[in-house]
C-alpha cells in the first residue's frame, strides 16, 4: 500500500502516527532501497530533528504538516546540505537563505528529507542525453527496470517518487525535465505555467522556460503539493504575472467525473509516431477519455509542430539565458567555487578524471562559446512565444474550442548508456516548453514492464483544468503499480 498524502495527514492527526516515525520510515527506505537506484543524492541530517519540532506543535502547522519531501539537488536550503546541481565544483556549497519554494514547503509544515540527483547541471552539460548522472550523484536508475534510464533531468526526484522513498518530490524543468521523468517512473509530473511558482533560489537553467513544480505518486498528491508551492515572489519578476491566478488548494479542482462534458483534442502531428509502443497506449488511453464522457477532437494538430521542434530561435534564447544566468549564480553563490562558466568549465578540465569520465562538457562549452546581442535574444525569443503559443497550443485549443491536449508524454525508458548517451525517440514537452505554457503526465500503461505517460497540455494558468482531467483519466484507468526493481532481462 501507498497512502496519500491525505491519508498520512489523517493518520497524524489522528493520533496512528507522528512526523517522526514517517521521516524515519522513509530514512530507513532510502537506506535500504537507494542503493539499487542512487535516486538520493544526500539525506538532510536535520530531517528528525525537524519532524520531532513538528510533532512538539500544539497545532498542525499547514495542509503538508510533518510530510517528508525530497527536492532536486538545485533547489537551494539555508541548512547543513549543500546545493550543488550535481557538480563537483559547488560541494560544499551552502546557501545563506531557503529558495522560495522550501520557504513555502516548511510554512506548510513538509519535512525537508534530502536532495535528489539529476542529470549534472540539470542536463546543460552535454549536448548528448546522459539522464540521471551527476559526477556527485552517480548514475541513478530506474526502478521498474534497473538498466533502463530514468529519463531527463529530475530523474532522482522521480525515481524517487516512485520508490516510495519520499511522500512526494521537487523538481523542476525547462523543455521535459518534470513530465519525462514522471513518464519514465510511473508517477505524476506537474510543470507549471512560468509565473506560477518562485524560482528565487533555484539554479537557473533557462529562465523564460524553467518551471519548478511537484512528482508524486497520484494527481491528488501533486496537487496538494502544488498549492503550497504558488504565489508571488520577490525574488522572481515572472511571478507578478501570476498575481490572482494562483489557488492555494487545488485539491478543490478534483472530481472523479472530471472528463464528462471536456472537449479534448489530439495534436498526432510530431507527437505520435516515434514509438509504437507509446502510440497503442496513448490509444487505449484516447478510447478510456471518450469512454469516460470527452468529447475528443481528433486530430487537432498544433500548426507549428515540425517547426518547434527543430527551431533556430530556441538556441539563441538557450545560450542567451544559460550564459547570463549561469554567469551571475556563480557570481554570486557563497563560498569557495568558480565564479563563472569560464571558470566552471575550467575546473572540469581540471578534475576531468570524475567530472568528465562519461559525459563531455560540449554543452557548457557551446554557450560560453556562442554570444548573442539583446536585439537577437529579444527577436528569438518573440518568435518562440508567437509560434509556441498564439499561433500554437492556443491556435489549436481555439480552432477546435477545446479544453486541453493529450498526447503520449514519450516513449518507453530506453536502456542506459554511459559511454554513447541515452537514446531519446520523442517526446510531447517542447510546446509548452517554449510557451511557458503548463503540461501534466500522468500513468497512462506499460510495455514490456516499463511505464508510459500520458500528457495534458493547455493554455496558460490553465491548471485547475488539467489537474481536474488528468484526475479522472488517473481514476478511470488506475495504471500505476509500484516498482519491482528488476535487473535486465535479454532482449530487453
Amino acid at each position: 500500500a501507498e497512502p496519500d498524502i491525505a491519508e498520512l495527514g489523517r493518520r497524524m492527526a489522528g493520533g496512528r502516527l507522528d512526523a517522526q516515525r514517517l521521516t524515519r520510515h522513509y530514512l530507513d527506505r532510502i537506506e535500504r532501497i537507494d542503493p539499487l537506484l542512487r535516486a538520493v543524492i544526500e539525506v538532510n541530517p536535520d530531517a528528525l530533528r525537524e519532524a520531532r519540532r513538528l510533532d512538539a506543535e500544539p497545532r498542525r502547522r499547514g495542509p503538508l504538516h510533518g510530510i517528508p519531501v525530497l527536492l532536486k539537488d538545485v533547489v537551494e536550503t539555508a541548512d547543513r546540505m549543500h546545493t550543488t546541481a550535481g557538480s563537483l565544483a559547488l560541494e560544499g556549497l551552502r546557501p545563506a537563505a531557503d529558495a522560495t519554494v522550501v520557504t513555502r514547503l516548511r510554512a506548510a509544515g513538509a519535512v525537508i528529507l534530502g536532495k535528489t540527483n539529476l542529470s549534472e547541471w540539470a542536463g546543460g552539460m552535454s549536448l548528448t542525453h546522459h539522464a540521471g548522472w551527476s559526477a556527485r550523484g552517480g548514475q541513478t536508475r530506474n526502478p521498474y527496470k534497473l538498466d533502463r534510464s530514468p529519463n531527463e533531468s529530475s530523474s532522482g526526484t522521480a525515481a524517487a517518487v516512485a520508490a516510495d522513498l519520499c511522500a512526494a518530490g521537487i523538481g523542476t524543468e525547462t523543455n521535459g525535465s518534470i513530465i519525462d521523468p514522471a513518464s519514465a517512473n510511473c508517477v505524476v509530473g506537474v510543470k507549471p505555467t512560468v509565473g506560477l511558482v518562485g524560482r528565487g533560489g533555484v539554479i537557473p537553467g533557462v529562465p523564460s522556460q524553467d518551471s519548478v513544480g511537484p512528482i508524486a505518486r497520484t494527481v491528488r498528491d501533486a496537487a496538494a503539493l502544488l498549492g503550497a508551492l504558488v504565489g508571488v515572489d520577490a525574488r522572481d519578476p515572472a511571478t507578478r504575472a501570476g498575481r490572482g491566478r494562483f489557488h492555494r488548494d487545488y485539491t478543490r479542482f478534483l472530481a472523479a467525473d472530471g472528463l464528462r462534458g471536456a472537449r479534448i483534442g489530439v495534436p498526432r502531428q510530431v507527437y505520435f509516431g516515434y514509438s509504437d509502443h507509446a502510440d497503442e497506449i496513448a490509444e487505449r488511453a484516447i478510447d478510456l477519455l471518450r469512454d469516460a464522457g470527452a468529447t475528443v477532437i481528433d486530430p487537432a494538430d498544433i500548426p507549428t509542430a515540425e517547426r518547434l521542434e527543430d527551431l533556430p530561435s530556441s538556441a539563441v534564447v538557450q545560450v542567451y539565458e544559460v550564459k547570463r544566468g549561469l554567469n551571475a549564480y556563480l557570481a554570486d553563490a557563497p563560498g569557495d567555487h568558480p565564479r563563472s562558466l569560464a571558470e566552471l568549465i575550467a575546473f572540469n578540465r581540471a578534475h576531468a578524471d570524475r567530472e568528465l569520465r562519461y559525459v563531455r562538457q560540449d554543452g557548457l562549452e557551446a554557450v560560453h562559446r556562442l554570444d548573442f546581442t539583446e536585439r537577437e535574444y529579444r527577436q528569438a525569443l518573440a518568435a518562440n512565444h508567437r509560434l509556441s503559443r498564439t499561433e500554437g497550443i492556443d491556435a489549436a485549443l481555439r480552432r477546435h474550442r477545446l479544453d486541453a491536449l493529450v498526447m503520449p508524454t514519450t516513449g518507453p525508458p530506453a536502456k542506459i548508456d554511459l559511454i554513447r548517451g541515452d537514446t531519446y525517440s520523442g517526446g510531447a514537452s517542447t510546446p509548452a516548453a517554449l510557451a511557458g505554457y503548463p503540461a501534466i503526465s500522468v500513468p497512462a500503461g506499460f510495455t514490456f514492464g516499463l511505464p508510459v505517460g500520458l500528457t495534458f497540455m493547455g493554455t496558460a494558468w490553465s491548471e485547475p483544468t488539467l489537474l481536474r482531467l488528468a484526475y479522472a483519466y488517473e481514476r478511470a484507468s488506475r495504471v500505476r503499480r509500484p516498482p519491482r526493481y528488476r535487473t535486465p532481462d535479454v532482449g530487453l
